[in-house]
C-alpha cells in the first residue's frame, strides 16, 4: 500500500510538472517556431531507427505502439489530463506496477518536453533564419544542450514504459478489468487514458519476447545518443 500510495504521490508530481511544461504562458519556449519542426524530424528519425521492427509482422504492432503512444510528437495533454482527473480511483483499481508504468510514462513525456524547449531554444539560437533540421543542425544543438545522464534516464524510462506493459498483459484479469471499463472511461470522457492502455495490451499481447525487442531499442537509442556526444558524421537514420 504504501508503494502505490509513493508511486501515486509521484505521478501528482510529475503531471502538476507536465502541465506547467506545456503552458505556454508559464513555459514561453513552447511558442517558438523550431518546437514544432523539431517534433516532426524526431519522430521521422524515430520511425528510420524501427525500420526492421515495422518490417517484422510479430514486431510490427509493438514498434507502432511506440511511434503513436510512447515516444512520439504526438500531444499526451489529453491522456495525461485524464490521469491527473482519476489519480485517486486508479489508486484503488489499479495493480501497483501497472501504476508504476503509466507513471514512467508520464516521467518520460516530462523528460522529453523539457529536453524538446531546451532544443528549440537552442535551435533558434543556432539558427534563427533557417526553416527545416537537418542531421547535421540536430547533432549541434543535442550536443550544446548536454546532460547525458538524463538523455540516459530518458532511456531508461522508454525501456521502463515497455517492459512494464509487456508485465502487464501477463497479469490475470487486466485484460478482463480493461475490458469491463471500455464503456464507463468513455462515459466519463477518460477514452485517451483507456486507449493507450489498450493498445499497449494488444501490441505486446502479440509480441513474444518483449525483453528482447526492448533490449534492441534501448541498446539502438543509447548508441545513436553516444554517437550524436561524440560528433559522429552520420550519427542516426537521415528522416525523409
Amino acid at each position: 500500500m504504501a508503494r502505490t500510495t509513493d508511486t501515486s504521490r509521484r505521478m501528482g508530481c510529475l503531471l502538476a510538472r507536465h502541465q506547467a511544461l506545456h503552458d505556454p504562458e508559464r513555459e514561453p519556449r513552447n511558442r517558438l517556431r523550431w518546437l514544432a519542426e523539431l517534433r516532426r524530424w524526431q519522430a521521422r528519425r524515430l520511425e528510420a531507427s524501427f525500420d526492421r521492427f515495422l518490417r517484422d509482422p510479430r514486431r510490427r504492432p509493438a514498434a507502432q505502439f511506440f511511434l503513436s503512444d510512447v515516444y512520439n510528437d504526438r500531444d499526451f495533454s489529453r491522456r495525461d489530463a485524464d490521469i491527473a482527473r482519476v489519480l485517486p480511483m486508479m489508486q484503488k483499481l489499479l495493480p501497483g506496477p501497472l501504476l508504476g508504468t503509466v507513471a514512467d510514462a508520464i516521467e518520460l513525456g516530462v523528460l522529453t518536453q523539457a529536453f524538446d524547449l531546451r532544443m528549440a531554444q537552442c535551435l533558434h539560437r543556432l539558427a534563427p533564419r533557417r526553416q527545416r533540421l537537418d542531421r547535421a543542425l540536430y547533432a549541434q544543438a543535442y550536443r550544446e544542450c548536454g546532460l547525458p545522464r538524463l538523455r540516459a534516464h530518458q532511456i531508461d524510462l522508454i525501456g521502463g514504459v515497455g517492459l512494464g506493459l509487456g508485465r502487464a498483459v501477463r497479469m490475470p484479469g487486466i485484460r478482463t478489468l480493461l475490458k469491463f471499463s471500455r464503456g464507463p472511461a468513455r462515459a466519463a470522457g477518460l477514452s485517451e487514458l483507456q486507449g493507450f492502455l489498450e493498445r499497449g495490451f494488444v501490441a505486446f499481447g502479440e509480441l513474444g519476447d518483449v525483453r528482447e525487442f526492448i533490449a534492441e531499442i534501448e541498446l539502438d537509442e543509447r548508441s545513436v545518443s553516444e554517437r550524436l556526444f561524440a560528433g559522429h558524421p552520420a550519427p542516426c537514420p537521415e528522416p525523409d
